[in-house]
């Protein structure tokens, strides 16, 4: 894992807690969404970093899955009854979680959103890629290599969570305001590869003169490559996200790219604005981690490389 410099800027609206001291134990829950992607890994990876940093303890924690909305509620539960000192959350449902995390808000515990937002104002910040930006901007690479024309889809990894909404809004909004000889003819969800798999499959069934599709995060990206091979298709593919298998599919050349996010960056980001609010300073609301579109060409890059993970 390679360690990645997160940008600095953490200053604006104010906090309403007071500071401890750094000489009693700090301890920070970190909730995940899930496990079962490298993406979670390299978060996690950040956030251990950053706790050495501070001299904070921290857990990171979730569910095995990213379908498991409950099983993640109750992780939080558990969380919150051991009144740590500030709890750092990606939410699965940006809806239905409110009423949770709102037993922290009311205990005075600091939270920080990351991944995804909630639908509050509860988390003092929150630390994320801009979503719509970046999947406008995987919209953007993929009408470019169809041709501006022709029939699309997308495979969304749920529909959810803010991460699953602004990647969808954003691929579905940039190609009906900028590229208006392109036709989205479906919109399928699923997180698991195999299960985005046989989406895509349908999808080219469905549709045979299909020219083009993205799949918003790694398990949907590694669900359409293997689509791709398996039908032997000439669809375009663009992912989002990294790891070892959806780099191995753009070398190969079976998607054309994809957009990775900061996940050490996140990691960091999290734990650092948590000891930033029991400092008593101030926070940013949103803290953008910043996104680059990556192929086979630009992978070495060094601005590239040091956002990828295996």
């Amino acid at each position: 894992m390679k360690k990645l410099t997160l940008a600095a800027a953490m200053l604006g609206a104010a906090t309403m807690f007071s500071a401890p001291s750094f000489a009693d134990d700090v301890y920070f829950p970190i909730i995940a969404k899930g496990f079962s992607h490298q993406f979670w890994q390299a978060v996690k990876a950040g956030a251990e970093q950053a706790a050495k940093e501070e001299n904070v303890k921290i857990t990171f924690e979730g569910p095995a899955t990213e379908a498991e909305v409950d099983k993640q509620t109750d992780i939080l539960n558990a969380a919150i009854a051991k009144k740590p000192q500030g709890i750092g959350f990606a939410a699965l449902d940006s809806k239905a979680q409110v009423p949770t995390l709102k037993k922290a808000f009311d205990a005075k515990i600091p939270i920080v959103a990351f991944d995804s937002g909630v639908d509050s104002d509860m988390p003092l910040s929150t630390c994320t890629t801009d979503n719509v930006k970046a999947a406008g901007e995987a919209a953007d690479q993929l009408a470019k290599a169809i041709g501006d024309s022709g029939e699309v889809a997308a495979e969304i990894h749920d529909q959810t969570s803010a991460t699953g909404i602004g990647r969808r809004d954003g691929f579905l909004n940039e190609m009906k305001a900028k590229h208006p000889n392109i036709k989205i003819v479906d919109v399928k969800y699923a997180n698991d590869s195999l299960k985005a798999a046989d989406d895509i499959k349908a999808m080219m069934k469905a549709h045979p003169d299909l020219k083009g599709i993205f799949a918003s995060n790694e398990g949907a990206a590694i669900g359409l490559a293997v689509a791709i091979k398996e039908t032997k298709s000439k669809v375009v593919g663009v992912g989002y996200d990294s790891g070892k298998k959806q780099k191995d599919a753009i070398n190969d050349g079976t998607l054309i790219g994809s957009i990775t996010q900061n996940p050490v960056g996140i990691g960091q980001c999290v734990v650092h604005s948590l000891a930033k609010a029991l400092k008593g300073e101030k926070l940013e609301k949103i803290q953008d981690t910043g996104f680059y579109y990556y192929t086979k060409d630009n992978m070495n890059d060094p601005k590239v490389a040091a956002v990828l993970y295996d």
